[in-house]
């Protein structure tokens, strides 16, 4: 089985609600570094709603600092694997997962990924 790199966001003071923390130039170059170290994101359904409402292009509205536009790049042209029993399709370059979903994931996959991202 190929890596799974477990990302998330947290205040000093133990908040993690993406929608309410500060995202700063720092926050998103280091989630660029991130992104850059995997080939593929795996989100649950909450998560994977809230990144597209956010930043799929058709979604975005009104001007970006420029230095939110690498991470808006890298987020939008990743492949994205997510995990519900609660979706009925996805898209946005995804792929919807339901079962074992550690399979897309194996080394027996066919995939010769470097690693995965788990965004929480």
């Amino acid at each position: 089985m190929r890596p799974l790199r477990y990302s998330i966001n947290v205040t000093l003071d133990g908040c993690c609600d993406h929608r309410v923390m500060i995202a700063d130039e720092e926050l998103h170059r280091h989630a660029v570094a991130n992104l850059e170290r995997a080939d593929a994101l795996l989100f649950g359904w909450v998560t994977y709603e809230m990144m597209e409402a956010a930043w799929r292009p058709s979604a975005r509205t009104g001007a970006r600092p420029d230095w939110m536009v690498p991470f808006a790049r890298k987020i939008d042209g990743a492949k994205k694997y997510v995990v519900s029993g609660t979706l009925d399709r996805v898209d946005w370059n995804a792929e919807l997962v339901r079962g074992t979903w550690g399979k897309p994931f194996s080394s027996s996959s066919g995939s010769r990924a470097k690693a995965c991202s788990w965004e929480a």
